[in-house]
């Protein structure tokens, strides 16, 4: 495991590299309304693919954006239990409006389960890594979610699709919490908002639009630092369709999911 987390780290530090590299001198496309894609989030990606590849080149590599080095791929027949699954480039918006809060994030999936996972802030140089039963870490020293139980006490974070109708599920929940906790922010970057519950910066956060690259590794990083992350019905988060509300603890998590989860039936 030690081999693989530290594969995880590299290539997301690697990716990373690359996106600052590329600041200023990219262009971009949208991939569909509000949703964008840059030369870097490419770029990015292939090094990614070439590192995990390389050091195991039987497992198999979903990546948000689609690439002909990885989509020409042909995995061989015993990848099937590994896939590497990645977001070269988690925080678009914010990297083209030349903001900070953007990452890439690296992680490894056995079967069903996330057992090692990297999430890269390039701009802050932090790296959070985690791998299954053995905590998670910033920069070598291990996080553990806060201790905070009420939401009223809370800060929390929420995550928005590309385009949202003022009157959705996800508007009125964001209402509904804004009433209830100190403050809601909302950042930009899935993976870098559950990295932030995983460090005790964040008491909470919620998302009913995400894709599995946004949350493999973050989910992970929460889990490992004590933290709590279920689906809006309290069950097990779907990588397939990714809906979760995760938090520093359990009397918290359970407060945000009966106003979260009563508004996402």
């Amino acid at each position: 495991m030690q081999e693989i987390t530290a594969v995880c780290e590299k290539a997301a530090r690697i990716g990373g590299q690359i996106l600052l590299d590329w600041r200023g001198r990219f262009r971009v496309r949208e991939k569909g309304p509000a949703d964008l894609v840059t030369e870097a989030d490419l770029a990015a990606q292939r090094a990614i693919s070439s590192c995990v590849l390389e050091a195991f080149p039987e497992h198999s590599f979903l990546g948000e954006e689609d690439t002909s080095e990885v989509m020409d791929r042909t995995p061989s027949e015993n990848s099937s239990s590994f896939c590497w699954i990645v977001d070269p480039l988690d925080g678009t918006t914010n990297y083209v409006h030349g903001l900070k809060g953007y990452c890439t994030s690296v992680a490894l999936q056995k079967n069903e389960q996330i057992v090692a996972g990297a999430v890269y802030d390039p701009e802050a140089d932090e790296c959070y890594t985690a791998a299954a039963g053995q905590g998670a870490y910033l920069n070598g020293d291990r996080i553990v979610s806060s201790d905070a139980t009420l939401l009223i006490d809370s800060l929390t974070a929420a995550s928005f699709p590309p385009q949202v109708a003022r009157d959705s599920e996800d508007v009125v929940a964001f209402l509904a919490v804004l009433n209830r906790c100190r403050a809601v922010r909302r950042l930009g970057s899935a993976a870098l908002n559950l990295s932030y519950v995983a460090a005790g910066r964040l008491d909470a956060y919620w998302a009913m639009n995400l894709r599995p690259w946004d949350m493999a590794a973050g989910m992970l990083l929460v889990q490992e630092a004590g933290g709590v992350i279920t689906s809006p019905d309290g069950g097990d988060v779907d990588l397939e369709h990714p809906r979760l509300i995760a938090a520093a603890g359990p009397q918290l998590h359970q407060e945000l999911l009966g106003v979260v989860g009563r508004n996402h039936d």
